[in-house]
């Protein structure tokens, strides 16, 4: 893999210094039991100032070492946590020995016509404010702290050591990133790393389904691999239904919910250009018998207003899908999020054709998934279609949980009268 111009060139090498900390007893318990993260306010005492990426030593009230991270002073994470208990040379090898961690254990993904999906899941992985989506031979690298810049030119080569198919390595960065220009060193979002730039969306499978990836410019690293397993689910009720996707973006369930034997589907967002992806990943699959016999269209409009209006028409469907954006990010935001879903559920049964199937899903991390369970049914109770539950999921394969705030994915499928 060759760049012409070498992106990472003008950033600065990770500091040979190493910083010591001292934290809360309530800190240390925490890091004993190996979480990733250590906040600001948890800091007692810090031997120097620190720069982005500086390798930060932790220590408990008797000097015992507890943890080694990287150093954000960017971040209300001060320290995102690499290793516990024992000390560790934080270095390329470390980060290759990681990647190929994270790499066989999606090793069985390709054999189910899978070439998309989540190759590093960030703390889950060991690898906290860090993304890497592959999709077919491009790797998009999500940043969501500051502290991998400097660490950057390590893993890109740790990267290519572990995943030597791949042509090109791109960047993108959280919107809170994108805040700190003088951390960026000239890097911007959408960067090819490494190979080159892709210059049109990025096609890739998902369980032998062709799709395309926006790599530069879509939400998140350009597609939502955390609901492949849901979207299979959903392909296996759609047989024979009128399908609706609410919040299609580019029409992942719909594409599924076609294979798996719907007659038509109605594909909803808000985002234009999201829904002429849905229609090209469509057009990439009519060759199967399905797809081309599926009549699909697309409406772009707010949600909400738009399930109002379909059930004003009398409008009515066998299945409908129900996979809003984050509604809560911040704790501020959980009961107006809860509120939301409940408000969608009741809209989406307004839509649904009595014994039709209906899926939920969140992905606010914020929001429970007891709450979010309990709002739903509670929800369908209140308009009086109380639900018949076929099952709740959690995460794929590929987006592993190992600590509480990792949890973020809940789907709920059920019937109702």
């Amino acid at each position: 893999m060759k760049t012409h111009d070498d992106p990472l060139a003008q950033l600065p090498p990770p500091a040979g210094r190493r910083l010591a900390l001292r934290i809360t007893p309530d800190a240390q318990r925490a890091l004993r039991q190996g979480h990733p993260w250590l906040f600001d306010r948890a800091i007692t005492g810090l031997s120097g100032e620190g720069r982005p990426g500086d390798l930060a030593v932790i220590f408990d009230d008797r000097r015992r070492f507890l943890a080694i991270g990287l150093y954000d002073p960017a971040s209300p994470i001060r320290v995102r946590v690499l290793a516990h208990g024992a000390p560790a040379t934080i270095d390329r090898p470390w980060l290759r020995d990681r990647l190929a961690q994270a790499a066989a254990q999606r090793a069985t993904l390709p054999d189910g016509g899978t070439t998309g999906y989540r190759l590093a899941h960030g703390e889950n992985d060991g690898l906290p404010g860090l993304v890497v989506d592959r999709y077919d031979t491009t790797l998009v690298v999500k940043l969501y702290s500051l502290a991998w810049m400097p660490w950057l030119p390590d893993l890109c080569a740790a990267l290519v050591e572990v995943q030597p198919e791949a042509t090109s390595i791109v960047l993108r960065l959280s919107r809170e990133l994108l805040r700190h220009p003088e951390f960026l060193f000239g890097l911007q979002n959408g960067a090819a790393l490494a190979g080159a730039p892709p210059v049109a969306p990025v096609p890739f499978t998902e369980n032998g389904l062709c799709f395309e990836a926006d790599v530069l410019r879509g939400q998140k690293t350009g597609f939502f691999c955390d609901q492949r397993d849901n979207r299979a689910r959903v392909g296996g009720l759609a047989t024979g239904r009128r399908t609706l996707n609410v919040f299609a973006y580019t029409g992942g369930f719909s594409l599924y919910a076609a294979r798996g034997g719907a007659h038509a589907v109605l594909s909803l967002d808000a985002s234009t250009p999201a829904l002429a992806a849905a229609e090209r990943n469509f057009a990439r699959n009519r060759a199967l018998p399905a797809v081309a016999a599926c009549r699909h269209a697309v409406l772009a409009a707010d949600a909400f207003d738009a399930l109002a209006e379909l059930r004003g028409r009398g409008e009515r469907f066998d299945l409908v899908i129900v996979d809003p954006p984050a509604l809560a990010k911040r704790e501020d935001e959980v009961e107006r999020a809860v509120l939301s879903y409940a408000r969608l559920t009741g809209l989406a049964l307004g839509v649904l054709a009595p014994g039709g199937a209906l899926v939920m899903a969140s992905c606010s991390s914020r929001v429970s998934a007891e709450r979010f369970f309990a709002t739903v049914n509670r929800a369908a109770q209140q308009a009086g279609r109380p639900l018949v539950e076929i099952g709740r999921t959690g995460h794929a394969l590929d987006h592993p949980v190992r600590f509480p705030e990792g949890a973020y994915l809940k789907c709920l499928f059920a019937t109702a009268p």
